[in-house]
């Protein structure tokens, strides 16, 4: 072949890969039913995100349970090195309900497999999280009900109706191992949280925001026994006058999420939070939120910073 030939003058074309996975603000409803223990999925738009490059090498940011999905990974796709450099980034705070380990989870695991030439599904994701910890599915597509012990999908509720979440934290830590792993667990009332599932389908089926808040409005006031969240019932009695659809929270977590319309006016939002800081000072405001599809972005063409949003 010539010298100067054009396949000699292609330069290396370098691999990177972003992978992000939202977040959560707890969980829509949590509870037992008799054919077991169930969540439904309240992604927003927080994110972890995994960078893979060949352009560094080593792991970054990479806390237990992302190293425990890394190797799992690997053996599930009989690969026994991953040659290239990893990140870890996230906007998730630990401890607090909002899915902070599953996101790095499945961001990881999708990146790894990405890289080696992959697809991980769905099916996949949950399967390899649950072996590691009871799992959200905030990585499958639209909102989900899920067994988080087993990484069962239960079903699937592609559209509902967009709203705003204000997410508070009502302080501390659990650790989601510990809590599920307690020696004599209890359990919200299951007749509550049947009817909490059975508003929720409908406000599915009629797309109709106030429904799904009642359904999660219910599901937090059950809660109550099994992880009990101070000011939750003052905060719900002062923040409907205002014009919130009602509250979801974290079941084992320490967030509570005051759900809105999703029109509510910025300016207002703004003001009306000033008021239930001022009103409960033992809450901390956390950030404002969306009720997002969960799901897997992967971005390899072109790539913006790890939390862009557009």
């Amino acid at each position: 072949m010539p010298c100067g030939s054009d396949s000699d003058e292609q330069e290396v074309k370098s691999m990177e890969i972003v992978i992000r996975v939202p977040g959560s603000c707890g969980e829509l409803i949590q509870g037992v039913l008799p054919d077991g223990p169930f969540l439904i999925t309240c992604p927003i738009d927080c994110y972890a995100a995994v960078r893979i490059s060949d352009r560094f090498t080593g792991w970054y940011g990479m806390g237990s349970k992302a190293k425990s999905a890394m190797k799992r990974t690997l053996v599930l796709l009989g690969e026994k090195e991953f040659p290239w450099g990893i990140r870890l980034e996230s906007e998730l705070p630990q401890g607090k309900g909002m899915s902070s380990s599953s996101a790095d989870i499945a961001a990881t695991a999708v990146g790894v497999a990405q890289a080696l030439g992959y697809e991980l599904s769905a099916a996949d994701i949950l399967r390899e999280a649950a072996a590691i910890e009871p799992t959200d599915g905030i990585f499958c597509e639209g909102i989900v009900r899920m067994n988080s012990m087993t990484g069962t999908l239960l079903a699937q509720y592609p559209v509902l109706p967009s709203v705003r979440l204000s997410v508070f934290d009502t302080g501390g830590q659990v650790d989601t191992l510990a809590f599920h792993a307690r020696p004599e667990p209890n359990f919200p009332d299951p007749q509550r949280i049947a009817e909490a599932l059975a508003v929720f389908e409908r406000g599915c089926r009629a797309q109709d925001a106030a429904l799904i808040a009642q359904a999660a409005t219910i599901s937090a006031l059950a809660n109550q026994s099994v992880l009990y969240k101070a000011h939750l019932e003052e905060l719900l009695d002062f923040v409907q006058p205002l014009g919130a659809l009602g509250v979801n929270v974290a079941h084992s977590g320490t967030v509570i999420g005051v759900i809105w319309p999703a029109g509510i006016p910025e300016s207002y939002l703004e003001k009306t939070v000033r008021k239930i800081c001022l009103r409960f000072p033992d809450l901390a405001l956390l950030r404002q939120a969306r009720l997002i599809s969960g799901g897997v972005d992967i971005r390899s063409d072109t790539l913006p910073p790890l939390f862009e949003t557009s």
